[in-house]
C-alpha cells in the first residue's frame, strides 16, 4: 500500500544525523528520495547499519566538476522539494545554492537545515546539537541541581528541534505551492527549534511555576512521582504519575500510604519524600515492580536498554521495531490507517544506483554513458 507522501520527488543532499533523518522520515511515508552522495565512496560504517539512510537510492557525483553539478541541477529541477544540510555558503560555492536551484525549478521548496539559522551573528559559525540546545535555553534546564546539564543524546537539536521541524516545514511549503504554485526556503535551524520544543517551559516559567534550579521543577525531576528510580537488581523504573488519581494509584500499589504523600504538589516536601520514595523503590527489582505496577494506571514503565525495547511485548505487539537485513531499528511512525508507510529497501551503497536514476529521472542512455565515462558519476 502507498504511503501518504506517494508521487512527492526530493532530492537530499548527504549529509549526517538531522538532514538523512529527515530524508528518511520522507521516505518511510512513501516519497521518491534520491541522495545525492560524494563520489569518493567513502562511508563511515556498512551501509546496512547506516539505518538513517534507509528507503532511497544514491547517486554518486563528483561535484567539484562542473558537468556534475549540472546534473545535480537537472534532477533537481525535476524534484518537488530538496534537503540540504551541507553547510550553507558551501551549496552557494558548489553553484547549488537557492537562489540557483529556484531559477531552475520555481516551484521547488528548498529545505535548508542549519545550527543557528542563516542569519544572525553565529549563522557561519560550526557547531553541534549541544552547542544549539545549550544557546536555546533547553539544555540548561536538563539534569540535577548538583550535576553540569548532560547532554542528552542528539535528540533536541539534531532530530527533534532540525530534522522533524524541517519535515514539517517542507510538508508545510510542499501543500502552500499547491496553491501559489511558487516555491520558497524552508530555514530549519535547531537553535529556533530546540527552543519551540521547550515552548511549555517557557510559558510555565512566565507563570512562576517553573524556576531556574536543574531537578526542582515538575518535569525535570524535582517531583518525587515523576523520576526514574533504582531498584534492588540495580535496573531503573520510572514513574509519572502526575494527576492526583493516578499518584493515588501509585502510592497504593508500592505500600507508601504515609499522611506526608498527600503533600503532592508541595514543593517543599519533594526533597524528603523523594528520598522515601527511592528507599522503598530499592526493596524490589525491576521485574518484581513490572508484576505489581505495569499495565495499571500507576503511570509506569521500565527503563530498558536498547536490546530489550524491542523484545518488550508492547513494543512487539504494535511492531514499534523492524529488522532490515539483520539490523533492528524503529520501525516508521506515525501510523496512518489506510496508506501506512514502509522500509522500502535497506540503505544503499554510495552510488548503487547512479545509472539508474538518471535513467528514471530523464537522462538518456547515451548520456548517462557518457558522464560514467568522463568519471561524474
Amino acid at each position: 500500500m502507498p504511503g501518504p507522501l506517494q508521487g512527492l520527488k526530493v532530492v537530499e543532499m548527504v549529509g549526517i544525523g538531522p538532514g538523512p533523518f529527515c530524508a528518511m522520515l520522507l521516505a518511510d511515508m512513501g516519497a521518491e528520495v534520491i541522495r545525492i552522495d560524494r563520489h569518493s565512496g567513502k562511508t563511515r560504517m556498512e551501509p546496512r547499519f547506516d539505518v538513517l539512510a534507509r528507503g532511497r537510492k544514491s547517486i554518486a557525483l563528483d561535484l567539484k566538476n562542473p558537468a556534475a553539478v549540472e546534473v545535480a541541477l537537472e534532477l533537481i529541477s525535476k524534484a518537488d522539494a530538496l534537503i540540504s544540510k551541507v553547510f550553507a555558503p558551501a551549496m552557494e560555492r558548489l553553484g547549488l545554492g537557492p537562489e540557483i536551484c529556484l531559477q531552475r525549478n520555481p516551484r521547488l521548496v528548498y529545505g535548508r537545515m542549519t545550527g543557528w539559522g542563516q542569519t544572525g551573528p553565529l549563522a557561519q559559525a560550526a557547531g553541534h546539537d549541544l552547542n544549539y540546545i545549550a544557546l536555546s535555553g533547553m539544555l540548561h534546564a536538563i539534569g540535577r541541581a548538583d550535576s553540569p546539564p548532560p547532554p542528552p543524546l542528539n535528540l533536541i537539536g539534531d532530530f527533534g528541534g532540525g530534522a522533524m521541524l524541517l519535515a514539517f516545514g517542507l510538508v508545510c511549503a510542499l501543500l502552500e505551492t499547491k496553491h501559489s504554485h511558487r516555491g520558497q526556503v524552508v530555514d530549519a535551524a535547531m537553535t529556533d527549534g530546540s527552543a519551540l520544543l521547550g515552548s511549555l517551559m517557557y510559558g510555565l516559567k512566565a507563570a512562576g511555576r517553573w524556576g531556574p534550579t536543574r531537578g526542582a521543577n515538575l518535569l525535570d525531576g524535582g517531583a518525587h512521582f515523576y523520576d526514574t528510580y533504582e531498584c534492588a537488581d540495580g535496573k531503573y523504573i520510572a514513574l509519572a504519575a502526575i494527576e492526583p488519581a493516578f499518584y493515588a494509584e501509585v502510592l497504593k500499589l508500592i505500600g507508601l500510604e504515609d499522611a506526608a504523600f498527600q503533600r503532592q504538589m508541595d514543593v517543599k516536601a519533594w526533597p524528603e519524600l523523594k528520598q522515601t520514595m527511592a528507599a522503598r523503590i530499592k526493596t524490589k527489582s525491576r521485574a518484581e515492580w513490572c508484576s505489581v505496577l505495569e499495565g495499571t494506571d500507576a503511570c509506569f514503565a521500565p527503563v530498558l536498554d536498547l536490546d530489550e525495547a524491542p523484545d518488550h511485548a508492547h513494543n512487539r505487539a504494535r511492531h514499534a521495531f523492524m529488522e532490515v537485513e539483520g539490523v533492528v531499528q524503529p520501525a516508521p511512525a506515525p501510523r496512518f490507517s489506510r496508506t501506512p508507510g514502509a522500509v522500502s529497501s535497506a540503505p544503499a551503497e554510495v552510488g548503487a544506483h547512479s545509472e539508474e536514476i538518471l535513467r528514471d529521472w530523464g537522462f538518456n542512455a547515451n548520456a548517462v554513458a557518457q558522464l560514467k565515462a568522463a568519471s561524474v558519476i
